[in-house]
């Protein structure tokens, strides 16, 4: 499985974190544009830095060209992200990580999780946001868990049907259309829980720091 940490231009995360990730096998760093300014400051050597390179600064940019693959993108009808994540596709990367792509634009977080629905079916993708780790899902899977550990799912129109195994709110043939219901703050009962989900794509997003002094990836 080829993994890699695509990192963004928004709010960076700790260097500890991406150490964390890097042990678990998301070994290749792929910047965003200005995420190379981030990954700079915190050290780290990217694999790639992909972009339109509007944001990037010219000390990172010198600091990194002799080193790391840079990839400009002069194309505008696609976001930083997705050029990365379409680089991460022709790679044949399995798995992307997406960090630093929440901050103080709400624009910017709405479109970032659009695109992991976009990206749903050619590459597999979690997101981190502050303490929050977000998958998407469909069909039927089981999700390792800590007993009482917080899960929330949500999903986005009426077609799309849930019905879970091991939550203390079960869901059974349940839709979670977005605005109008959500199974926010859910419990997982045990160790596991299992989703059947019929007709779509739901968003879980659960508790990064429990999820990790837990060993749950």
């Amino acid at each position: 499985m080829k993994k890699c940490i695509i990192l963004a231009n928004g709010k960076p995360p700790k260097k500890s974190l991406i150490s964390f990730f890097q042990k678990k096998g998301f070994n290749k760093l792929i910047c965003a544009d200005g995420g190379a300014d981030s990954a700079l400051k915190m050290r780290l050597l990217p694999d790639a830095i992909v972009g339109d390179l509007d944001s990037i600064s010219t000390k990172a940019l010198k600091e990194f060209r002799s080193v790391s693959k840079i990839v400009r993108l002069k194309r505008q009808n696609d976001t930083d992200v997705e050029k990365c994540l379409k680089y991460a596709i022709s790679k044949n990367f399995d798995e992307a990580l997406l960090v630093g792509v929440t901050g103080n634009r709400l624009d910017h977080t709405f479109c970032n999780l659009g695109i992991v629905l976009k990206f749903f079916q050619q590459i597999n993708i979690s997101l981190i946001a502050e303490n929050s780790f977000l998958k998407p899902y469909n069909g039927n899977v089981k999700i390792k868990t800590a007993p009482g550990e917080t899960i929330s799912l949500y999903g986005f129109n009426n077609k799309t049907k849930i019905t879970s195994k091991g939550l203390k709110y079960h869901l059974k043939d349940v839709a979670l259309p977005f605005g109008e219901r959500e199974s926010t703050s859910n419990i997982a009962k045990g160790d596991e829980i299992e989703l059947k989900i019929i007709g779509g794509v739901i968003f879980v997003i659960r508790d990064l720091n429990l999820m990790m002094a837990n060993d749950l990836f």
